[in-house]
């Protein structure tokens, strides 16, 4: 009998422990980036609006290193699946494996899929130093004199950098290509001009070539876009059919119960329905989206065999 009490004792101090719901404690996303480029700015975006609808709990966490972001992405698939780790990060989470075989995680079976959050082309940029308004007179330039120009890229296997290859590609140039890790340093080199061509999402490069900071030359959709009417597409340069997008998404562990993906999913979905945050998005370039889990494995399949294709096409060497 007294056992019995005992048992109905803890049972009863642990029921409401047990029942509290998600999230009673700090949830960290994951961001497999230094601070200040477009996956952190979108990030900060969507984290502060789950902040306001589901309580004070979530934080962006900075987890930079590794190619493709693997340090980051590395500590959410080891992260217990309990809603409590989650990885908010780009395309080139999807790219990686075909670059990298000694990653530590397998980049689609040790992740759930939640939502997929938004998409936006990428500006092509060149130092405010160098004598060229349009992509057309840049490659002009890069042909005359090659050695003058160094091209870069975020991060090896990023959007960004598959778009310069197919740049490279198409303008029928060899130029050395350097891979950054992360866009502030990238950014800040051309900002210098120690670099010449970047292709970079809009949320981190648009403020920058509005103040002069960096020169855009063309964005890679297949229309201008409203946040940036001024900016030729790269079609207009004279290469058509080019058309390249960046994408973020959110991801957890996976095994992440059914009911937190549910429950991250609407809540991403209300936030990305909000007026002011398809504004802010507007204006970084982002079209936002949301998924169910189901279409974002989906999309993820399919945009895998893309980046497939257009690695084998250009050529892109394994680090």
């Amino acid at each position: 009998m007294k056992r019995t009490l005992i048992a109905a004792f803890f049972l009863a101090v642990a029921a409401p422990a047990l029942a509290q719901p998600y999230p009673h404690r700090t949830v960290s996303v994951v961001v497999p980036y230094p601070a200040g480029g477009s996956v952190d700015v979108v990030a900060r975006l969507i984290v502060q609006k789950l902040n306001d609808s589901m309580g004070a709990n979530f934080i962006v966490e900075n987890r930079a290193g590794g190619a493709g972001g693997a340090v980051g992405a590395n500590v959410v698939a080891k992260s217990a699946p309990d809603g409590y780790t989650l990885m908010l990060t780009a395309s080139i989470h999807i790219i990686t494996p075909f670059l990298n075989s000694k990653l530590p995680y397998d980049a689609v079976h040790d992740f759930a899929p939640v939502s997929l959050i938004a998409a936006g082309p990428l500006i092509v940029s060149t130092a405010p130093n160098v004598p060229a308004n349009s992509l057309r007179e840049f490659f002009d330039l890069v042909r005359k004199t090659p050695d003058k120009f160094t091209f870069a890229t975020s991060s090896f296997g990023s959007a960004g950098h598959l778009a310069v290859e197919l740049l490279k590609r198409d303008a029928k140039v060899d130029t050395l290509v350097i891979a950054y890790k992360g866009a502030g340093p990238m950014l800040n080199d051309i900002m210098g001009g120690q670099i010449q061509l970047i292709a970079d999402p809009m949320a981190s490069s648009l403020p920058l070539a509005a103040s002069g900071k960096i020169k855009a030359l063309a964005v890679t959709s297949a229309k201008r876009v409203a946040a940036a009417p001024n900016i030729p597409t790269i079609a207009e340069a004279g290469m058509t059919g080019f058309e390249f997008a960046s994408w973020y998404g959110l991801w957890g562990p996976k095994g992440l119960p059914a009911e937190i993906t549910a429950k991250l999913r609407d809540e991403v979905a209300k936030a990305l329905a909000q007026g002011d945050v398809k504004e802010r998005l507007g204006t970084l370039g982002f079209e936002p989206i949301g998924s169910t889990p189901q279409a974002f494995a989906k999309f993820i399949d399919d945009e895998a065999a893309k980046y497939q294709q257009i690695i084998r096409d250009a050529g892109i060497k394994a680090e």
